[in-house]
C-alpha cells in the first residue's frame, strides 16, 4: 500500500461578489462595518502515517485489505510557527487587501479509508485506496479591522458539513532492485472522484460543492480545498527502503511526492489547482515480540501553495513534522490491527492556519 496521505485542506468559501464589492468601499472609506465572510482551511495538518510501515512491508504474494480510521480535530489557529489570536488575524491580515482577515473557529476531520493491495510477486505490486471524508468546519467569516469581540460572538459562527467518498488512488510498486527485495519505487495516480467545486463572483456555482448549513454563510460553497475531492488528477512518486538493523530492531525510510496535472476547475475565474505535496518517514520497529510491535515513526510534511481564483494562496503552505508513536497486534496469522497518536513537534505555517493538537489512527489489515 502506500504511504498513507490523508492532509487536510485549506480553509472554506470563496468571497461572493457582494463581499467583493462591500470590501472595496470599506477600504476606500475606512467606514463600512465588519461583514461576515467565510474562506478556508489548514492544508498542512493531517495525517502522514506510514501504514506500509504500521504493519511491516512484505515481499508475500496476494491479495491484503487495509481498512483505517484517522481523527483529526483542527482547534487552534497558527501563524509560523507560533499560536495566533482573533485580534491578529484581523488586525494583521496575510492578505492586507482584504482590509481583514478570516478567523476560523475549529474542523473535525474524520477519514475512513478502505485500501487494496495486490501482489503479484516478490517484485511488483500495485494498490488501490478509497478514502471517505467526513468534515465539519466552523468559521466566524472574514472580518474588517479593526477587531472587535462582537466578531467571535455565537451568532457569527456557520457551519459546514462534508460526507462524501474522496479522490480515489491507484499505486504501483517495484521493489526487484536488491536480492532482498527491500528498497521499491512508487508510481500511481490520483484521480478526481470525489466531489468538488467553488463559487464564482457572480455567485454561480462550479462542479458540485458542498455548501454552508447555517450561519451568515448560509448557501455559499465551502472552498474548493475543502470538499470531499479537489477536482484534480495528481501524478504521484514515492520511494522505500526497510532493513533490520539488529535482532529485534527494523528500520524503514520512505518518500512520496503528488502534484496535479489536471483540474477540472481550469476556467479564468473559477480555476483550482491544490499545492504539491512532499512526504517523508522515518521509522523503528522492535521485532522482539511475535504477535505485538511496538514502534515509533517521524512524519515530514510539505505543502506549496494553492493556486487559482477559488484559492486561498497565501494561507495554504507550510511544513510539519509529527512523533508517531504507535502498535500493531497480530490477532490472527492473516489479521493485523494497529494503533497509532500523531503528535506535531515542528510547524511553520504560511498565514494563519488552524492546526490539530494530536491526530490519532486505528486500522486493521487482513491477508487473503
Amino acid at each position: 500500500m502506500p504511504i498513507s496521505t490523508l492532509f487536510i485542506p485549506r480553509r472554506l468559501t470563496h468571497r461572493p461578489p457582494s463581499w467583493r464589492k462591500a470590501r472595496s468601499a470599506a477600504i476606500a472609506l475606512l467606514a463600512l462595518g465588519p461583514l461576515p465572510q467565510l474562506a478556508h482551511a489548514c492544508a498542512t495538518c493531517g495525517c502522514t502515517l506510514s501504514t506500509d510501515a504500521a504493519t511491516g512491508y512484505s515481499t508475500a504474494s496476494g491479495w491484503r485489505i487495509n481498512i483505517d480510521y484517522t481523527y483529526i480535530d483542527q482547534d487552534q489557529l497558527r501563524h509560523g510557527s507560533s499560536s495566533a489570536g482573533p485580534a491578529q488575524v484581523v488586525n494583521q491580515p496575510s492578505d492586507p487587501s482584504l482590509g481583514g482577515g478570516e478567523i476560523e473557529k475549529q474542523t473535525i476531520n474524520r477519514y475512513i479509508n478502505l485500501g487494496a493491495s495486490y501482489r503479484f510477486n516478490a517484485d511488483w505490486g500495485v494498490s488501490f485506496v478509497v478514502p471517505y471524508v467526513i468534515r465539519d468546519h466552523d468559521t466566524y467569516g472574514t472580518q474588517l479591522a479593526p477587531y472587535t469581540p462582537s466578531e467571535t460572538s455565537p451568532d457569527q459562527i456557520s457551519n459546514a458539513h462534508v460526507a462524501g467518498v474522496g479522490d480515489v488512488k491507484v499505486i504501483g510498486s517495484y521493489q526487484g532492485f536488491l536480492p532482498q527485495h527491500n528498497l521499491g519505487i512508487q508510481f500511481g495516480i490520483k484521480l478526481p472522484t470525489g466531489h468538488y467545486g467553488g463559487q464564482t463572483d457572480d455567485g454561480s456555482f462550479v462542479g458540485q460543492p458542498t455548501t454552508f448549513r447555517s450561519g451568515p454563510g448560509l448557501g455559499q460553497s465551502l472552498d474548493s480545498s475543502l470538499q470531499a475531492g479537489t477536482g484534480s488528477t495528481d501524478l504521484i512518486v514515492g520511494a522505500y527502503y526497510f532493513q533490520p538493523i539488529s535482532q529485534n530492531f527494523d528500520m524503514f525510510a520512505n518518500g512520496q511526492f503528488q502534484a496535479a496535472v489536471s483540474e477540472r476547475m481550469d476556467q479564468p475565474g473559477a480555476n483550482f489547482r491544490p499545492g504539491n505535496l512532499a512526504s517523508a518517514s522515518l521509522g523503528l520497529r522492535y521485532e522482539a515480540h511475535a504477535n505485538w510491535v511496538p514502534q515509533l515513526q517521524l512524519n515530514l510534511f510539505h505543502r506549496s501553495a494553492d493556486q487559482g481564483a477559488f484559492a486561498d494562496t497565501p494561507d495554504t503552505a507550510g511544513t510539519v513534522a509529527y512523533l508517531s508513536p504507535g502498535i500493531s497486534t497480530s490477532l490472527t496469522s492473516n489479521l493485523q490491527m494497529y494503533a497509532f497518536v500523531q503528535v506535531p513537534v515542528y510547524s511553520h505555517l504560511e498565514g494563519y492556519q488552524l492546526f490539530p493538537h494530536w491526530t490519532g489512527t486505528v486500522g486493521i489489515s487482513m491477508k487473503l
